[in-house]
């Protein structure tokens, strides 16, 4: 079949290819790399948090003298740039999708805005008052924990697992890290945080490749 023809195919073989490839150019449109939605922001909670950890480790002491604001600027930086990267793939993915998958989305983004909007307002009312590693602690653990339970809230809107147990999994090293104080907390999140963030990237990135090949078959 010559790919610069545009006439229909004249067998019933041809048409049923051409039908398979048209779907899976659209599934693979409409289903964008997992790891571009999932590395980035596992990226910046490793690198991140890990900083926080070196610059300010239990007891007030540093196993790396950083600049005090050195950590919060790249943490900011690493998840504005996250945010960025999966604002323009989810657009790209999803830009063309009307109905209500098209309004769960701005509903979720939504949530995802003003919740954060609304605690961070709050916390920076309560904050001043603390000392500054339970400051810390603070800011860090309602972030996180906020995170955590707006996965969980996305896996089951969408019905999606890898979603979901993501947010529990977050939900649970984040309270073992505010269990553990101040200084280990970021410590926890970024070495179980970052790389469960990694770890399920892959997992969700294995599923996708899977469902294509099933797809491709006849």
């Amino acid at each position: 079949m010559d790919p610069d023809d545009d006439s229909p195919p004249t067998d019933a073989a041809a048409a049923l290819r051409l039908i398979q490839d048209q779907r899976s150019a659209t599934a693979r449109r409409l289903d964008p790399d997992a790891r571009l939605l999932y590395w980035p922001w596992g990226v910046a909670w490793l690198i991140g948090f890990g900083l926080f950890f070196l610059r300010f480790t239990p007891g007030d002491r540093a196993l790396v003298h950083l600049p005090s604001w050195l950590p919060l600027t790249v943490l900011f930086v690493l998840l504005a740039t996250a945010g960025a990267i999966q604002a323009v793939v989810s657009v790209r993915a999803y830009g063309q999708v009307t109905g209500d998958s098209a309004r769960r989305g701005q509903w979720y983004g939504y949530a995802w805005a003003l919740g954060s909007v609304s605690v961070y307002a709050g916390l920076g009312r309560i904050s001043e008052h603390l000392p500054h590693d339970l400051a810390a602690l603070l800011w860090s653990a309602t972030a996180v924990g906020l995170t955590g339970a707006l996965h969980m809230a996305g896996g089951a809107v969408w019905l999606d697992q890898d979603l979901f147990r993501l947010g529990v999994w977050i939900s649970v090293i984040n309270l073992v890290g505010a269990i553990a104080g101040p200084g280990w907390h970021p410590l926890v999140v970024a070495v179980a945080g970052g790389g469960g963030i990694l770890a399920a990237g892959a997992l969700a990135r294995r599923r996708q490749r899977q469902r294509q090949r099933q797809r491709q078959q006849p």
